[in-house]
């Protein structure tokens, strides 16, 4: 990344059933392979990253470099808590939505005072000094040496691309006393672990302003001045969606998700947020805010504010609430900022949401490749994932803005954290929303640019060379869930190997800056000045938070239940009218689509000119959209049924 007390009567009852679901519950968890441990001590696997090979070896590290760990607990029954969450997530279950509150998720499932004592006293004897302690890691700082000491291993530096940094020769250890306390160590490598925000367009700390034509619906702008494509003349970009257009597209109707509490995560906070997203809900025809509608919970200090470019953030969490509320402007919104954008501060923020039950629904619009995370990360992510899942949360994580992730990576790879078998991954796509706000189509996201040429007559290099796109594909490191069997085709799950491995994403919605959304936010002016302006935005940073909307309308929709874990139900309404099934080729196999955009060459105004292209659309890498399941829109978008298939137990007609 870019991480005991009596039960009560109700749990014992619902722990009785688990064993009858043994067969729903094979959730996929990250592969780790076989290492020894020194006798008298337990190997936690996944802690030697795979980048750390003989080959890439560039010796010891010294004894007195510096080292700062979280020892990550696993609390009282791990293999437990996995298994509770998935039989409340399961439609199928009978403990289906038989959720606890965060006190009895704790006391059931929470690592107890001992572990905490005990995890702390075996660090500090090794010669660490303990930092910090809570129920979820005791962290500690300390020399290599007493490091090495501490977790078995030995510490070297490796060559991991242009860059060399420390990781542990073999799998850390722990005493086998302690190993029912210790869920993974994190901070023995020290390679960066951080997310990035998924944003297409650039970061609006200076302002950036989009330039006409527009369309203000799709289609109803034809460029009729510049050359065709693909055989006809093609309409200009959207000026960006609003609220009310996605809200018919989806299938919103009448619901509002009121009584429903979205919470977003992301770094950092936007300092004009609340005046903000009032001025885009007053322009754009949203409800207005009711006090107390939108709040936040923020950290004490902030940290690596330039390393992680903080102002970039604000765009993001400005994208996340304005979606929200577009979508559902009834539903109570609360942020919950992180200290900066490495992975232990992003998951203090989740570990707040679950804690404290801070939400119902929770979306997180930043990532990073899979080939970064490490074991250990992905385990304390799992677990404030599964704590969730019990309490009735949910989390939805965009899939990425690279498609496969060839062209930015040089091979071919999902993102982190949406390939958990425990969130929602979103994946994205091209809208066209017609007059009157009618849904029309929807094409897998993946843009193709080719520029006007000089003398104005043709788009160079036609159709043009790949920009961006919904990103997807197969795990490398996490088994297929049970939820996928039977929906994602062998071609796509064993896409590498003979293992069956999880696939992203899991459902979609608009994503394309092509057909985006339209957002608000104070941004600072060519004059140096602070000012509200609006552009156009896409990614899937833009579809999560608008999938997020629509679950707080279906959860308004099955009577205020929630929703929780959503994986499960989304899957069982695979196939049904609840769903656009999107494809590449909406209108017919043979037809391509495209749009005419028109952006200033100095990003604020046309003192420098206009720089005009043509966008494919449907395009995404080597990923495709295609009728059923696919990698790039999961079992497609939300239609008129979606919402309304949750106000009653899920039929298949």
């Amino acid at each position: 990344m870019r991480t005991s007390r009596a039960r009560n009567r109700a749990a014992l009852s619902m722990a009785a059933t688990l064993p009858l679901l043994a067969g729903a519950l094979a959730l996929g968890i990250p592969n780790a392979s076989a290492d020894s441990a020194p006798s008298g001590r337990d190997a936690l696997q996944g802690t030697k990253p795979a980048w750390a090979t003989a080959a890439a070896d560039r010796g010891a590290t010294s004894d007195s470099g510096k080292v700062s760990v979280r020892v990550h607990l696993a609390g009282r029954d791990a293999k437990g808590l996995a298994a509770y969450a998935a039989a409340v997530s399961d439609p199928r279950s009978a403990s289906y939505g038989k959720y606890l509150s965060a006190e009895r998720a704790q006391a059931r499932f929470g690592a107890t005072q001992q572990q905490i004592d005990q995890v702390g006293q075996w660090l500090r004897s090794n010669g660490l000094t303990v930092t910090g302690a809570n129920r979820h890691y005791v962290s500690a700082t300390g020399d290599v040496a007493a490091a090495e000491k501490t977790f078995g291993t030995q510490l070297r530096n490796y060559r991991k691309g242009n860059r060399t940094y420390r990781a542990p020769a073999s799998n850390a250890s722990v005493p086998a006393g302690l190993s029912d306390a210790v869920l993974a160590v994190s901070g023995l490598d020290n390679a960066p672990h951080k997310s990035s925000h998924d944003e297409t367009l650039p970061p609006p700390d200076a302002v950036f302003r989009n330039s006409g034509p527009f369309s203000s619906y799709y289609g109803s702008k034809t460029a009729s001045s510049l050359p065709s494509a693909y055989g006809s003349k093609v309409p200009y970009a959207v000026k960006g969606y609003t609220g009310k257009q996605l809200r018919a597209a989806y299938g919103a109707g009448d619901w509002t998700g009121k009584g429903v509490t979205v919470a977003i995560t992301d770094a950092y906070a936007s300092p004009t947020i609340a005046k903000d997203a009032a001025e885009y809900a007053k322009r754009n025809g949203d409800a207005p805010y009711r006090r107390g509608q939108l709040s936040q919970v923020l950290p004490d200090d902030y940290t690596k504010t330039e390393e992680c470019g903080a102002s970039g953030w604000y765009g993001e969490e400005t994208l996340d609430v304005e979606a929200v509320h577009a979508v559902a402007p009834a539903a109570d919104i609360v942020y919950v900022g992180g200290a900066s954008c490495y992975d232990a501060d992003l998951l203090d923020s989740l570990n707040k949401v679950v804690d404290h039950r801070l939400a119902d629904i929770v979306s997180n619009s930043w990532g990073d490749i899979e080939a970064n995370e490490t074991p250990d990360i992905a385990a304390a992510y799992d677990q404030v994932f599964k704590m969730g899942a019990i309490e009735g949360i949910g989390f939805y994580f965009s899939s990425g803005d690279d498609g496969d992730n060839v062209a930015s990576t040089g091979t071919k790879q999902i993102d982190v954290p949406s390939n958990s078998a425990w969130v929602t991954s979103v994946g994205g796509t091209a809208l066209a929303v017609g007059k009157n706000d009618t849904y029309q189509w929807e094409t897998g996201w993946g843009t193709l640019k080719a520029n006007l040429a000089d003398n104005g007559k043709s788009w160079t290099g036609f159709p043009g060379a790949y920009t961006s796109g919904a990103g997807g594909g197969t795990s490398s490191s996490v088994k297929q869930p049970f939820y996928q069997r039977g929906v994602v085709p062998d071609s796509l799950a064993r896409a590498n190997g003979k293992q069956r491995m999880r696939t992203a994403p899991d459902i979609a919605a608009v994503a394309d800056p092509n057909t985006g959304f339209l957002v608000g936010q104070t941004q600072t002016l060519p004059d140096g000045s602070l000012g509200y302006d609006e552009y156009r935005i896409g990614g899937t940073s833009l579809a999560a938070p608008v999938i997020a909307g629509v679950q707080a309308l279906a959860q308004q929709a099955r009577h205020g239940l929630p929703i929780g874990f959503a994986n499960p139900a989304i899957y069982a309404r695979y196939g049904s009218k609840a769903y656009h099934d999107v494809t590449d080729h909406p209108l017919s196999p043979n037809r391509d689509l495209a749009v005419a955009r028109v952006d200033f060459a100095n990003g604020v105004d046309a003192a420098d000119g206009v720089l005009t292209s043509l966008r494919s659309l449907g395009k995404d890498a080597s990923l495709k959209a295609v009728k059923g399941y696919d990698d790039v829109t999961g079992v497609g978008t939300p239609a008129a049924g979606y919402v309304n298939s949750y106000r009653f137990p899920f039929r298949r007609h």
